[in-house]
C-alpha cells in the first residue's frame, strides 16, 4: 500500500511487532523511541526511527516534520507509546499518577492532534489507539495506568464521531497479557494467577496484536470506527 505510517513507541515489544507488520504489508513506516537505539531489525526493513518524547510538544512537532520530509504526511497513526508506574493507591504519589497520564493520555492527544491535521486536509486517515484490558476491567495497583487506558476509549470514540465524516477512522485495541518484556518480569506465582483467568489458557503473542492493528489500518476496515477490539484471550469479556 506504501502509505506513510507512524507508530509511537515502536522500538520494542508491541510497538516493534506493529511496525514490523505494517512494513511487511508494504507501508513506509516510521517509529518514535524515547531512549536507547532503534532495533537493527527496523533499520534493515527501511523504517525511519525518530527520537521523540511525546510528553514534550516541541519534540512531537519536530518528529512529525522529520516523518513528513521523509515519507509525506502521516496517513496511519498507531498511538502506542506508554509507561506504567504500578503501586497501591495509598503508596501512589502525585507524580506517579500524573506522569502516567501525561504520557499515556496527554501524549496520545498530542500525536493524534498533529496527525489529524494532514488527515483532515486529505479527507482520509486511520488512527489506532493502544489501550489495555486493564483499562476495561481495572487492576489493583494500577489505578493510574487503568485510568489512562480507560480514557483512551472515550477519547477514541469522541474522535470517531468528530472525524468520521471526513473519511478518518479511529479505533482502540485493548491487548490483554501479551508475552513481552513487561510480563516476563512477573513472578511465577503472578503468572499462574493471571493464567487461571484467561479462557484461552495462554499469554498472547505480540504478532497477534500487530495483526489486529494492521487490519484496522487497512482498506478492509474502512467501515469500522469507534470500536474497542480486545486481543486478550477472553480475559476482559463482559467489560
Amino acid at each position: 500500500m506504501s502509505r506513510s505510517v507512524l507508530v509511537t513507541g515502536g522500538n520494542r515489544g508491541l510497538g516493534l511487532a506493529m511496525a514490523r507488520a505494517l512494513a511487511g504489508a508494504g507501508d513506509k513506516v516510521a517509529i518514535t523511541y524515547r531512549s536507547g537505539e532503534p532495533p537493527q531489525e527496523l533499520v534493515e526493513l527501511g523504517c525511519l526511527a525518530v527520537k521523540c518524547d511525546i510528553t514534550e510538544p516541541e519534540q512531537v512537532e519536530q518528529a512529525f516534520k522529520e516523518v513528513e520530509d521523509a515519507h509525506g504526511r502521516v496517513e496511519v497513526l498507531v498511538a502506542n507509546a506508554g509507561i506504567n508506574r504500578d503501586t497501591l493507591l495509598l503508596r501512589m504519589s502525585e507524580e506517579d499518577f500524573s506522569t502516567v497520564l501525561e504520557t499515556n493520555l496527554v501524549g496520545t492527544f498530542r500525536v493524534v492532534k498533529r496527525a489529524s491535521k494532514g488527515m483532515l486536509r486529505a479527507r482520509t486517515g486511520r488512527i489506532v489507539l493502544i489501550s489495555s484490558v486493564v483499562g476495561l476491567a481495572g487492576s489493583a495497583g494500577q489505578a493510574n495506568y487503568a485510568a489512562s487506558k480507560a480514557a483512551l476509549v472515550g477519547f477514541g470514540r469522541s474522535l470517531s464521531r468528530e472525524l468520521g465524516s471526513r473519511g478518518i477512522t479511529c479505533n482502540v485495541v485493548a491487548p490483554g497479557f501479551i508475552d513481552t518484556d513487561m510480563t516476563r518480569e512477573l513472578t511465577d506465582e503472578q503468572r499462574k494467577v493471571i493464567m487461571e483467568k484467561i479462557p484461552a489458557a495462554r499469554y498472547g503473542e505480540p504478532d497477534e496484536v500487530a495483526a489486529t492493528v494492521r487490519f484496522l489500518a487497512s482498506e478492509e476496515a474502512a467501515y469500522i470506527t469507534g470500536a474497542v477490539i480486545p486481543v486478550d484471550g477472553g480475559l476482559g469479556m463482559g467489560h
